[in-house]
């Protein structure tokens, strides 16, 4: 009797068990879920029953998933089971046409991400990315292009597994009948339903969106995929948004979920309306709203025609602003951020103009603006180039153009702020702590990986022209940022680079260029190995205080190398305590990419292996070599040298007796001739 007891309260415990494990889920708007819904960020439950998941403020997250988990694999061997989903949204952007960012359906072994906003929608974070213990699963639809993770343009649908580089994406639209395909816009503000199907005997994933509540019968996108080991046997669904620099709304306003089997079907008519859109209304109303819309339209006409005489004299918007992606701040705003761009405000200043540091009002974010100095050349030419060129790339090792205000005369852009300042800073204007080898080595990485993504991994080609160790800022957990594109220039993949004034900053310009005029991926790459060296040694590619044979860094590092002595050259601050493996490999490498022939030096792919460990540098170097200039004066060259003070300039001259003209070769513009050739011609 006893052991029957004991079988059946077994039972009933199992029973119960089973029983409150979940396996669909239906709500028609979310007015009365309860506590069946988890919310965290800025997502929050209207009374209307829609579920906003991000406002129209820069740089938030919102996330949804359903408070229990659902079983996704079978117990026994371990195959995941088949799943339906679907739902209905809006993405409702702040300006048309420029949404930001995306929402997406998401099954993850976590309520609680440890995610970022912007281009990571709320899903991964920076260091996450691609991990196989992430145990994720996201379809996207996304609003915004981010060449950092191979976006096919601003209005896709993309399958994620552990990473925000889509394993399929497609293109947002439907299909009408069996063939007529037809482009719909995520972020058109209004309703779209979505249906996502997961077969587990087919393996197979199906993404399907429509303006209608009948599902098309052909997919937008399959992806043939086992899930089994992506999913884990207990996860949570629910949906992730995220805002970056521009913002959009993103809204649910219904959601049915279904293990092994279809889940329930959606109406849109049944849903809650979207803010400002009305259901349907009676006759008489629908009269009495059009003439009074039409009253207002007159109204607005005229108060229209009173603003226009207002505002006349105000600044004019070009076509090129309307073009731009970043956001546009008001100059008041930025006024505020900075109060009134005061002195206990300034981080710096140089021949570009002065940047302040600023906390915007509204969402208390610290920013870098960077004021253009009226005396300044660069000019709204430049100031357009920078724009252009930097407001699309997305990488976590460039410095974020947050956006930019232009009021008559002043040019402002606003960047992320670096809490840590300047690389040049931390090794040389006596830093309260000395930058160990570890975090040398990371920002390292880091740069030549932000270089990497500008030679190759964005749409154009992007020639930086002024890589040093002041345009390479560190951020709170002193990850290096490559910054500042004024001198950018953009060119297409495999064209040749036209001819340009010779610009940069001295100890990091390339022999060829005051020869040919041409900035080429190579001379970011000579530049990039002066900052290798800099790094190391702890000096400067140019001293003109130093001993003569020590004056030209590159030579100097040469000289111990070929003498078997080249740890002679590391920083002696690090007394000692570094990688000697990883210090001797970034000083081989600094002497490769400091080689005289443009063509001898490696590319950054082949330095991001050396310095991934992926490939050995041999002990074989060449010497830098010599410059073809011949001896004496070196055409194209004398135009940078005149701003130096004459004492180092005549140091270095003496010391040109001794040594042969592939260093000077070497050599570049000081900041204050920087804009010598601020007139130049592409």
């Amino acid at each position: 009797m006893a052991k029957l007891l004991s079988f059946f309260s077994a039972f009933i415990f199992l029973s119960i068990t089973v029983s409150s494990q979940p396996d669909q889920l239906f709500f028609a708007g979310f007015k009365d879920v309860g506590t069946n819904i988890t919310l965290s960020g800025n997502a929050e439950i209207q009374k209307t029953g829609i579920l906003k998941l991000t406002n129209e403020t820069s740089r938030l997250m919102g996330h949804a998933f359903y408070n229990s988990p659902f079983q996704f694999k079978n117990s026994t061997n371990g195959k995941a089971f088949s799943f339906s989903t679907s739902f209905a949204f809006a993405i409702v952007p702040e300006y048309p046409k420029l949404g930001g960012h995306g929402l997406a359906f998401t099954v993850a072994s976590s309520k609680d991400l440890k995610a970022l906003p912007s281009q990571y929608l709320g899903l991964l974070n920076a260091s996450d990315l691609g991990n196989f213990t992430n145990h994720l699963f996201a379809v996207e639809f996304d609003t915004v292009q981010d060449f950092e993770f191979g976006d096919i343009n601003d209005n896709h649908v993309g399958i994620d597994i552990n990473s925000l580089t889509s394993n399929a994406s497609a293109i947002a639209g439907y299909f009408a009948d069996d063939s007529t395909k037809k482009d719909l816009i995520l972020k058109s503000g209004r309703a779209i339903q979505a249906w996502i199907d997961y077969d587990s005997v087919e393996k197979i994933i199906n993404v399907t969106i429509s303006p209608f509540s009948s599902k098309p019968r052909i997919p937008i996108l399959s992806f043939p995929l086992d899930l089994s080991p992506i999913l884990e046997e207990f996860m949570y669904v629910g949906f992730s948004a995220s805002t970056g620099l521009l913002a959009s709304s993103h809204y649910m306003l219904g959601w049915s979920f279904k293990i092994n089997g279809q889940a329930r079907a959606l109406g849109l008519s049944s849903l809650p309306s979207l803010p400002g859109l009305k259901k349907h209304q009676h006759t008489a109303l629908t009269v009495g709203v059009s003439v009074s819309a039409i009253l207002l339209a007159l109204l607005a006409i005229a108060v229209a025609i009173y603003l226009f005489r207002k505002i006349k004299n105000a600044d004019i918007i070009e076509d090129w602003e309307l073009e731009l992606g970043p956001h546009r701040y008001s100059y008041q705003e930025l006024k505020k951020a900075t109060k009134g761009f005061g002195e206990k405000e300034l981080l710096g200043s140089g021949g570009f103009g002065l940047v302040y540091k600023g906390t915007l009002p509204k969402s208390k974010t610290q920013v870098a603006v960077k004021r253009i100095s009226h005396k300044s050349q660069q000019g709204l030419r430049e100031f357009v180039a920078e724009i252009a060129s930097i407001g699309r790339l997305r990488h976590r090792n460039l410095v974020q153009l947050l956006g930019w205000c232009r009021r008559q005369g002043d040019l402002l852009l606003v960047y992320d702020f670096m809490a840590n300042g300047s690389l040049d800073n931390s090794l040389f204007d006596e830093p309260k702590t000395i930058l160990s080898w570890e975090q040398r080595f990371t920002i390292i990485k880091g740069v030549a990986s932000g270089l990497l993504y500008l030679h190759e991994g964005y749409e154009q080609v992007v020639i930086h022209r002024d890589v040093k160790a002041s345009n390479v800022l560190l951020d709170s957990e002193l990850n290096g940022r490559l910054g500042d594109f004024g001198l950018a220039r953009l060119c297409e993949h495999g064209s040749n680079p036209g001819t340009t004034r010779v610009v940069g900053t001295l100890g990091y310009l390339a022999p060829e260029l005051p020869r040919t005029g041409k900035a080429t991926t190579c001379s970011d790459v000579f530049a990039f190995g002066a900052l290798l060296l800099e790094v190391a040694c702890g000096r400067r590619p140019i001293e003109p205080e130093a001993m003569p044979e020590e004056l030209v860094l590159v030579d100097w590092v040469w000289d111990r190398f070929i003498e078997g002595r080249v740890l002679d050259v590391v920083d002696p601050r690090l007394n000692g305590e570094y990688n000697e493996e990883e210090v001797v490999m970034v000083l081989k490498l600094g002497i490769m990419c400091s080689n005289n022939a443009p063509m001898a030096r490696p590319s950054m792919r082949q330095i991001v292996r050396y310095l991934e460990g992926e490939a050995d540098i041999s002990d074989d170097l060449r010497a830098p070599g010599e410059f073809n200039g011949g001896k004496g004066h070196v055409e194209g060259f004398d135009d940078f040298v005149h701003s130096f003070a004459s004492s180092s300039f005549d140091k270095m001259n003496s010391y040109s007796s001794t040594r042969n003209n592939a260093s000077f070769a070497s050599l570049s513009t000081s900041p204050l001739s920087l804009f010598q050739g601020r007139g130049e011609t592409r």
